[in-house]
Formats: structure tokens, sequence, C-alpha cells
């Protein structure tokens, strides 16, 4: 499953340092891919279905950003 992965280990890494982390575990990294390629998967979906919606082919920055807060304001109410 790791291996068709979208983002680097290394770029993980560098994100917990940038957060404060003085030490990440390669197995911490690679769980902060996984779950952020899920994310980036659903509000990808998301996207593209609200690009449809208002009859475009092409999806824009808008409907990552509405997508992206649908997504956020789901999780929160679950």
């Amino acid at each position: 499953m790791t291996n068709d992965l979208e983002f680097g280990l290394a770029v993980m890494t560098r994100i917990i340092k940038k957060a404060g982390a003085d030490r990440v575990s390669e197995d911490a990294a690679n769980q902060l891919r996984i779950i952020l390629e899920e994310v980036a998967m659903e509000v990808a979906k998301s996207a593209i279905i609200l690009s449809h919606h208002a009859g475009r082919k092409t999806v824009k920055n808008e409907d990552i950003s509405l997508a992206f807060k649908t997504s956020i304001k789901f999780h929160k109410s679950e």
C-alpha cells in the first residue's frame, strides 16, 4: 500500500519537525502520509463533484476550498 502513495516520507518528516518535534520515527512519518493521502483523496473527489455540479470539467481552487471546508465540518460533527 505505501508504494502507491503520492507524498514522500521525507516531506512528512519535515512537516512533523516543523510542528515542533525533535525526532520523528519512520512509522510516524508514514502514518501521517497515509492519513494525509486519505484526506486529500476525499477532498479531491468532493471537489470533482462540485465542479461537475457547476457545469465544469475543470476543478478550480474554490472547489477544493469548499470541499475541504465541508469535509472538516463533517468530521467535526461525527
